[in-house]
């Protein structure tokens, strides 16, 4: 049966996937045929097509290998200087450009002159080529807005879950106390599983991180807590706050690798519950997102000796090791294995499509071909050159040759293709797993 779940798990993930990519290509194909550029091909996946139909102009279909897609736009660099579509060369560098340039007309018929990507003005070729990455960031949001407002999400309350019973450093813990070992302040004091705390000190708290905070700052001090009893009656207890070896928490409350503080310490574990967040809070949780996944993406680089030793050497994964697709499914398939509520599992599946969504914009809006941030990029720079020669009264430069930049485009394409392979590699061998 748990195999069975693994598999399901797997499958919903390649589902969510394949809509994700099919919903990133729409983007660019609805703005296409808005303004008018011919699109002879909508495709999800590469590799070899297993279905297609066409509708008016356009083939949509499947092909087997569902990690990308495309669509096929007439026209996407100009002719060359000569005023030519197809040149040959003896050099290899300029043969890729010509053949990038030939390839973008091969499917030209009589009438489509008027119809070709370059043709088109920069706003309208930024336009579609933002609407891909645009799309993959409206459905992060709304999934994002789905999850924190609607399912909820895994937050740490006021209830006590645990006493510890004696005060231990952090990373010394121990089934047992060592000998010798203090009692908790929350211990003597006679808090218990199930005691909700209402104020410390007597300051009346509203979540954990609040308590959290002011219990870190009264290290050494004699305080009173405020609480509600597991069987329902008020009560105030007194405890002496003791100084402990604590992990350093950063500006999120998420505890820092490999870095403690001294601090205040009462000796609790709080109970987990359903938090629904509102739309201000949904909003400043992205942001934190957002702000972590541009770090993630900046971190990249640093990434790689460690998924070379995860796979050479069988060293473990980091943490914040990247995960590729494969990795991403079988994390779906660990998941809905696991003895789970079913809300858990939603959970987790829409956390991470939404997350996969919002890095697939954040990666195709880098300025580098053959990302789309790349065409951007070039639309852009146009726009730059013409707008400057008429102030400047000089003759229209014509559109930019982003054909030229194919060279550079084989380079980025080979160290993305090389980083997806160690990836895929590292999550096939040696997998990030949940514990």
């Amino acid at each position: 049966m748990d195999k069975l779940m693994w598999v399901l798990g797997v499958l919903i993930f390649v589902v969510g996937l394949l809509f994700s990519i099919a919903w990133h290509e729409l983007g660019h194909l609805s703005t296409a045929k808005l303004f008018g550029i011919r699109v002879p091909q909508y495709m999800v996946g590469f590799g070899r097509t297993i279905w297609s139909t066409k509708r008016g102009e356009t083939e949509y279909g499947l092909k087997a290998i569902p990690f990308g897609g495309y669509i096929r736009m007439i026209g996407m660099f100009p002719p060359g200087a000569d005023g030519r579509i197809k040149q040959r060369s003896s050099s290899p560098w300029r043969s890729m450009i010509e053949d990038a340039r030939a390839a973008s007309y091969e499917e030209l018929r009589p009438g489509d002159e008027d119809r070709l990507f370059y043709t088109r003005k920069p706003w309208k070729r930024v336009i579609v080529m933002f609407a891909g990455p645009g799309m993959n960031l409206v459905l992060a949001v709304g999934m994002f807005l789905a999850l924190f407002m609607g399912i909820g999400v895994p937050r740490s309350t006021l209830t006590v879950n645990e006493v510890n019973e004696c005060v231990v450093p952090v990373g010394q813990q121990t089934d047992s106390c060592p000998a010798g070992a203090a009692r908790t302040p929350a211990n003597e004091a006679g808090l218990r599983a199930g005691d909700t705390i209402l104020a410390f000190d007597g300051v009346r708290v509203h979540d954990y991180p609040q308590l959290q905070g002011l219990i870190r700052d009264s290290a050494g001090k004699h305080v009173a807590i405020e609480v509600r009893h597991r069987d329902g009656t008020p009560g105030t207890l007194a405890a002496d706050i003791k100084t402990n070896t604590l992990a350093a928490l950063d500006k999120d409350g998420v505890p820092i690798k490999d870095k403690t503080v001294t601090a205040g310490f009462l000796g609790i574990s709080p109970a987990t519950g359903v938090h629904h967040m509102t739309v201000a809070e949904s909003f400043d949780e992205m942001g934190r997102m957002a702000s972590h996944g541009v770090q993630s993406l900046a971190q990249l680089p640093g990434k790689v000796p460690g998924l070379w030793h995860a796979v050479v050497d069988g060293a473990p994964r980091a943490q914040d090791s990247p995960v590729g697709m494969v990795g991403a499914a079988r994390l779906g398939g660990d998941v809905f294995a696991m003895d789970l509520p079913a809300t858990q599992q939603l959970s987790f599946f829409v956390q991470m499509l939404a997350y996969m969504n919002f890095m697939l914009f954040l990666f195709n809006m880098l300025p580098l071909l053959p990302l789309d941030g790349g065409h951007i990029a070039g639309a852009l720079w146009e726009s730059v050159r013409r707008t400057a020669a008429r102030v400047l009264r000089r003759p229209d430069p014509g559109p930019f040759d982003v054909a030229r930049l194919m060279p550079l485009a084989y380079v980025v394409a080979g160290i993305f293709v090389c980083f997806t392979g160690l990836v895929m590699a590292a999550d096939i061998v040696n997998p990030v797993r949940i514990n």
